[in-house]
C-alpha cells in the first residue's frame, strides 16, 4: 500500500502524468483490483491514445474481468497504434496476446 500512497501523492502534483497513472494501475492489479486498473488505464487511453504501453494492460485487465469482446478490441486499437507509432516490439505483444485470445 506504501507504494500506492507514494505514486498517489506524485499523482496530486502532476494528475495528468501518464507514466504515474500507468504505474497505480499496475500497483491496481497487483492487488488484483482490476475495476479501478481498468478505469485508470482507459483515462490514459482516452486522454492519450499514443501511450502504447496501456493497451495490453488494459486488454488483459479486461480478460481478467470477462470482458472479453472489449478486450479484443482494446488489443485491436493498440496493434493500430503500435504500428502507426513503429513501435514493432509493442505491435508483436500485442499481437501475441490478441491471437491467444482470439484463436
Amino acid at each position: 500500500m506504501q507504494r500506492i500512497e507514494r505514486i498517489i501523492e506524485f499523482l496530486n502534483q502532476q494528475p495528468k502524468d501518464n507514466f504515474l497513472r500507468h504505474a497505480l494501475a499496475l500497483e491496481y492489479m497487483k492487488l488484483e483490483d482490476y475495476i479501478k486498473a481498468r478505469d485508470l488505464f482507459l483515462e490514459i487511453l482516452t486522454e492519450s491514445p499514443d501511450y502504447i504501453g496501456s493497451y495490453y494492460h488494459l486488454a488483459k485487465c479486461l480478460v481478467l474481468l470477462q470482458e472479453v469482446d472489449p478486450a479484443i478490441t482494446w488489443y485491436e486499437k493498440g496493434m493500430a497504434a503500435a504500428k502507426l507509432a513503429k513501435d514493432d516490439h509493442a505491435y508483436r505483444e500485442l499481437q501475441a496476446a490478441y491471437e491467444d485470445l482470439v484463436y
